[in-house]
């Protein structure tokens, strides 16, 4: 999670995290935070791959680019 949050908490946009966004249809998102919802969808999609991973290496989660 640490990583997630670093990744959505560059320096040029301090207050990414505490703006309140909606989704309207469009993609008035900014991209670090549209690609952290994709990282979430996708393992949410996959839980039972990760499960199946992490029984031969505990701990593993895929890596969030």
């Amino acid at each position: 999670m640490h990583i997630a949050y670093s990744a959505l908490n560059q320096p040029n946009t301090p207050t990414l995290l505490s703006q309140k966004f909606t989704v309207d249809g469009n993609n008035d998102l900014p991209e670090p935070l549209l690609r952290y919802q994709a990282y979430l969808a996708a393992c949410q999609k996959l839980s039972k791959e990760i499960t199946a991973i992490q029984k031969h290496s505990p701990g593993w989660m895929p890596v969030f680019r």
